[in-house]
């Protein structure tokens, strides 16, 4: 191994410029061990352990561990036993296995005395532990003295309660050693003949302290590196110039002020402040104005690329919405910007190399670049544009643009982003402060037309008024920094909506709906009576006429779904959920609408579930990228029989469901023993051999509809996955509800990435069956289609990044990528299907203990 004492070059090195291993020396325990009495250990004499009847010192040893964040890195190595004749001295080093740049900011080492008692048998002395990192992020070296607690273990969590640092002031020998530390650095000059007198004193001054004190203090020794190594320098962000900042006398010109905290107090680490950071290289800037030609205008428009470039161009424009482009591909983009519009898949990777801190330049891509494009772009380029990468108003005018040249029902897909997209547009002002010297100037920041083109959307048609109203209604708080902007744009709905009036009743009779069955829902989650008492009073008042729900005073459409007009509430259907928050289990009488052309197919009856006391905008957002996949997949003339039942956030802690009648497969497999057996109940088929006497379609529907939410699953990386919101309805219809873990969040240790439980494929036939190959078939042809669409679906998740949804709050700069990492992007289309396909394979039965250890937990809730 290599010595780290003889090192050189570590001057302010990384941890990861570190390739050996963690080394450790014990070296002596300092103050006063008692002896046990061993009079009740062992009765007999050969069995008895030697030295423990002796006047001499008792036998002791020590064990050391590497702990981050309360988790173990290492077995506990244990120091060989030693005859001690005068004092508790090991002198034994030891190497942990682990390389410093595995090591963290939190890491520590405990260290625990042990006592032997017998055979067998040791009690703990006391423990310490030990913090490998200072306050400051540097590693700790040399000689350390630990404070021992006495009889108790190292304790290893994040707040120890045995710190190796003593928090008495009186600790006159630690003041002492630390100063010998600074003598041995070099920070205290050498005097020989009072260096030989002063360490005389400290020496009987360890003495004496011995003698008297009953504290116990371990000693060991790091390697002694020449110089500080540290864990990552500070990333102290750079401060742009306060206004009004003062003139430099000198020069006068603006010089930005000193940031707080900009010089460390460690005498041995210190950071420099560079007021000019913040400004962009002017050499740079002359380099990007010459290679770019300005001055020429036009030049280079008839300047193709030759074979090279143009394999190189392809590999940007195949790059997802993510990728970061380096200055070689923006000036190669640059370069052939004229032939750039003849592929379609360019425009959001030429617009990226544009500097629009440069007025010229950001004029000629507007006015004579972006029309070239024309009628060529994507609805996924459309979204991205309408993104935070890209401010300025001209582009996102363009945007809206191509956003007219579809229908509402294709808007209404993406609807839930076009509103959180109105956010990049109206910034606040302190994101304005800080824009970055590439992004558009204020002057070319403002309205797209986006708020407007969606008005005039929902005053032309009734659902998708009813859908803006209420995604807007939710991002209306004053608390937040864009509450403003959509109070705003929710008065111009509601004065645009006011010129006809019936519209703008119905919302008002709409959101009168929503207020009752909320005050109904609060007063039952609050009410210590049974849930039978409560299922009773529940019907009781929606049967009460003076309560206005049966019947309703006049046919409303549901916030939940606007094609369905309800009539009244059915108080003897109704009922209250078993579960923590107590959901309402509503059943709306419909009647028909006149102005809705599916109205013959929809049912008489309309189900629903009211529920208070939970954030649904994660599940409203994981159902309508269902939505959009499942469309997607029809598109390519691929039908999995999805069925995603529709959710509304009503508010940020309450919200509709729509109820799907089904059974989960935890009920389904304890009242019928298998899937098979409840299919077969309701769709029998005596002579369907190849399909267990299942009805074919029933067959092809549980199919088509397990392959496909197996992979609209892992795409969105949804967790807790277990046989209660895994769901089936009697025609075979397979689903999935309560999605409160996405983006590979899970509950559950090593959850698989693809969700095929036991159950479901033993349903099939198990593996061997033919109706498994077309199950796995399937999944490969959906993943595939939805491979080709990776980045409409990844921008729609990038507009939502600031929506306030839980688990992409958690990471919003992780949230795209982990999405993104799914489709396997970076692989071509073979492999990419090999890797999935061996996925799949090896999570067919992974869960199974889970799953039980979940059923067995329900039990004994219940």
């Amino acid at each position: 191994m290599q010595d780290p004492s003889r090192d050189k070059d570590l001057s302010f090195a990384k941890l990861s410029d570190l390739g050996f291993h963690i080394s450790i020396k014990i070296v002596s325990l300092e103050g006063r061990v008692p002896k046990h009495s061993f009079t009740d250990v062992l009765e007999d004499e050969d069995l008895r352990h030697s030295g423990t009847d002796r006047d001499g010192l008792t036998d002791l040893y020590v064990t050391c561990q590497l702990w981050t964040d309360g988790k173990a890195n290492c077995l506990p190595f244990r120091t060989t036993w030693k005859d001690f004749a005068r004092s508790y001295s090991w002198n034994q080093s030891i190497v942990l296995f682990i390389t410093y740049q595995s090591l963290q900011p939190t890491s520590q080492l405990t260290f625990t005395i042990w006592d032997v008692q017998g055979a067998g048998k040791a009690v703990p002395v006391g423990g310490t532990t030990m913090k490998l990192f200072r306050p400051d992020r540097t590693l700790r070296r040399g000689q350390q003295r630990l404070y021992v607690h006495r009889g108790v273990e190292a304790d290893p969590t994040a707040d120890s309660t045995t710190p190796s640092e003593m928090t008495s002031a009186e600790d006159e020998m630690g003041r002492l050693e630390r100063l010998v530390k600074d003598y041995e650095r070099g920070d205290v000059p050498k005097i020989d003949w009072l260096d030989r007198i002063a360490f005389r004193q400290i020496e009987r001054a360890h003495a004496a302290e011995a003698k008297q004190s009953d504290n116990l203090y371990l000693y060991i020794d790091l390697p002694r590196f020449d110089f500080p190594i540290v864990y990552s320098e500070h990333e102290s962000p750079i401060p742009y110039p306060p206004a009004p900042v003062p003139r430099d006398p000198q020069t006068h010109q603006h010089t930005p002020a000193l940031p707080p905290n900009s010089l460390s107090n460690d005498k041995h680490l210190w950071r420099l402040y560079d007021p000019d950071a913040w400004r962009e290289n002017p050499v740079e800037i002359k380099h990007r104005k010459l290679l770019r030609s300005q001055r020429l205008g036009d030049e280079g428009r008839d300047l193709k690329p030759g074979p090279a470039d143009r394999d190189r161009l392809n590999e940007i424009f195949s790059m997802p919405p993510t990728a970061q482009l380096s200055a070689n591909d923006k000036d190669l983009l640059w370069k052939f910007r004229f032939s750039l519009f003849r592929s379609p898949r360019s425009l959001t990777k030429f617009l990226k190399c544009v500097t629009w801190s440069d007025p010229v330049e950001a004029k000629q891509a507007t006015e004579k670049l972006l029309p070239l494009w024309g009628q060529e772009v994507g609805m996924d380029d459309a979204l991205e544009l309408l993104g935070p990468g890209f401010a300025d108003r001209r582009v996102r005018a363009f945007a809206v643009e191509r956003l007219k040249r579809a229908d509402d029902e294709e808007i209404m897909l993406y609807l839930l982003q076009l509103v959180q997209a109105l956010k990049f547009e109206h910034e606040p002002a302190p994101s304005k402060r800080s824009r970055r010297r590439d992004e558009p100037s204020a002057t070319n920041v403002g309205d797209s037309g986006l708020a407007q083109f969606l008005i005039d959307r929902a005053v032309a048609n009734p659902i998708f008024a009813t859908k803006f109203h209420w995604y807007l209604g939710i991002e209306c708080n004053f608390h937040t920094p864009f509450g403003k902007m959509f109070t705003e744009v929710g008065f111009r709905l509601q004065t645009k909506l006011g010129e006809g009036l019936a519209l703008q009743d119905v919302l008002t009779r709409q959101a009168a709906l929503v207020e009752a069955l909320s005050a109904r829902a609060k007063e039952i989650r609050g009410s210590k009576d049974s849930r039978s008492r409560k299922i009773e009073k529940l019907k009781t008042y929606i049967g009460d006429a003076r309560h206005g729900l049966c019947p309703l005073p006049t046919a409303v459409p549901l916030p939940l779904d606007p094609r369905v007009t309800a009539s009244s509430i059915n108080a003897e259907r109704s009922s209250v959920f078993k579960s923590n928050l107590l959901p309402l289990l509503l059943w709306f009488e419909t009647v028909a609408n006149d102005d809705e052309p599916d109205a013959e197919t929809v049912s008489p009856d309309y189900p629903l579930i009211f529920k208070n006391g939970d954030d649904l905008r994660q599940d409203q957002l994981v159902i309508q990228l269902f939505n959009l996949m499942d469309r997607l997949l029809r598109k390519e003339n691929l039908d999995l029989r999805l069925s995603p039942y529709s959710v509304l956030a009503t508010s940020t802690t309450e919200g509709m469901i729509q109820f799907v009648p089904s059974k989960s497969l935890a009920a389904i497999m304890a009242e019928h023993g298998s899937l098979q057996n409840y299919l077969r109940e309701h769709h029998p088929d005596v002579g369907a051999l190849g399909s267990y006497g299942i009805e074919g379609g029933v067959m092809d529907t549980f199919i088509r509809s397990c392959a496909g939410y197996s992979v609209l699953t892992y795409i969105l990386g949804v967790g807790d996955r277990h046989l209660d919101n895994l769901m089936l309805a009697p025609d075979g219809h397979f689903f999935h509800v309560d999605f409160g873990y996405i983006l590979g969040r899970d509950p559950k240790p090593y959850p698989p990435p693809v969700k095929v439980c036991k159950e479901m494929v033993d349903a099939m036939g198990g593996q061997q069956s033919a109706h498994y190959a077309r199950f796995q078939s399937l999944c490969y042809t959906a993943f595939v289609n939805l491979r080709k669409n990776a980045n409409l679906i990844l921008n729609l998740v990038a507009l939502m990044v600031d929506a306030g949804i839980q688990d992409i709050q958690l990471e919003p700069d992780k949230a795209v990528w982990k999405v993104q990492e799914k489709f396997m992007l970076d692989l071509p289309e073979e492999d990419a299907i090999k890797q999935f396909e061996a996925l799949l394979s090896e999570t067919s039965y992974l869960t199974t203990m889970f799953d039980r250890f979940h059923d067995w937990a329900q039990y004994l809730r219940d």
